[in-house]
């Protein structure tokens, strides 16, 4: 009779507990009573990536606001380079055979007008430092001029540093694997970066209206491209302190992560160019085939039992002559 009880008391208590395990969610009877004008703003922002209080940054050296939509414009403003601007409202006009979306944007209660969306997306910024980042490695006269500044400066300082015997990654290196990781983070990037532009544009232009550090809140492409700025990051600590712990002087050690950085910079304009006409893939195979054959030759293997030099190979150690076997 009493484990009778006892399992009747489980039922109900597994019964309530199991109710109260129960989630509705969140109850919203208006979720779908949406006006027109909202409708139209979250469909505005999907396709344009940016709505209404949206911030900007002006980069052009001066913005014209109309004070009025067209038909009844009287007076034009001007917003100048580096000031703030945000979107009040936005206008479709069918009949403007330029640019159909107009953009009413304010500085403040004074300074406030419109501008067609061309014109403003191409003298403005989003208001947020990745962006602004973004923009200046988006741009293609300073990539052409940086190509032709880093190869030409690469090759000078490769020049110099192989007549001085100094010490450089891939030619003359130093036993650290973290140099040689950089560089291959910079040219995966650098190709996963193109070939964003080339098969995801859209996603990269909504990063770039709302763009996160976090990789994990990303789509994966993009996730794997954060991702892989972040280790850059730390692979680059890693490869500067390890340079100064196994270099003699602090010189060296300086002369060798310059050499360093310009390595990483030519791979960064080499696969970001090359990777648009399709020939920086060969060219990242090519170049991960390269890199390792030349870091396993300064490897390192061994140390010796006796004194703790490094050796590539076992048997005599050269420096305290004991055999290693």
């Amino acid at each position: 009779m009493f484990m009778r009880n006892v399992k009747h008391y489980m039922c109900i208590i597994m019964v309530m507990l199991l109710a109260s395990c129960y989630n509705q969610g969140q109850q919203t009877p208006d979720a779908w009573s949406l006006t027109e004008q909202q409708i139209d703003s979250i469909s505005f922002s999907t396709t344009h990536h940016y709505t209404q209080n949206y911030n900007f940054i002006v980069t052009a050296s001066q913005l014209p606001l109309a004070d009025a939509l067209p038909d009844y414009a009287f007076d034009t403003l001007y917003v100048s380079k580096g000031e703030r601007v945000v979107v009040a409202d936005i206008q479709t006009l069918p009949t403007d055979s330029i640019d159909s979306v107009w953009v009413k944007v304010a500085h403040d209660e004074t300074i406030q007008g419109w501008i067609r969306e061309s014109e403003l997306l191409n003298g403005v910024s989003p208001d947020d430092p990745i962006s602004q980042f973004i923009d200046l490695f988006s741009d293609v006269h300073l990539l052409v001029f940086m190509a032709f500044c880093v190869l030409v400066g690469g090759a000078y300082a490769m020049h110099r540093l192989e007549r001085h015997q100094a010490y450089l990654v891939h030619f003359r290196d130093i036993d650290s694997p973290y140099p040689m990781a950089l560089c291959l983070l910079v040219a995966a990037s650098a190709t996963l970066y193109a070939s964003i532009q080339l098969f995801g544009a859209e996603s990269w232009r909504h990063y770039y209206f709302h763009p996160s550090l976090n990789p994990f809140a990303l789509p994966f492409h993009l996730g794997l491209f954060v991702a892989s700025v972040w280790a850059i990051i730390i692979t680059g600590v890693a490869a500067v302190e390890d340079t100064f712990r196994q270099l003699p002087s602090t010189s060296d050690a300086i002369l060798y992560l310059a050499g360093l950085a310009s390595v990483c910079a030519v791979d960064y304009v080499i696969f970001s160019i090359f990777t648009l006409y399709y020939i920086g893939y060969l060219l990242l195979i090519a170049y991960v085939f390269f890199a390792l054959r030349r870091y396993y030759r300064y490897h390192y293997s061994f140390r010796c039992g006796q004194c703790g030099a490094k050796l590539r190979n076992k048997g005599r150690c050269p420096h305290c002559g004991a055999m290693n076997i």
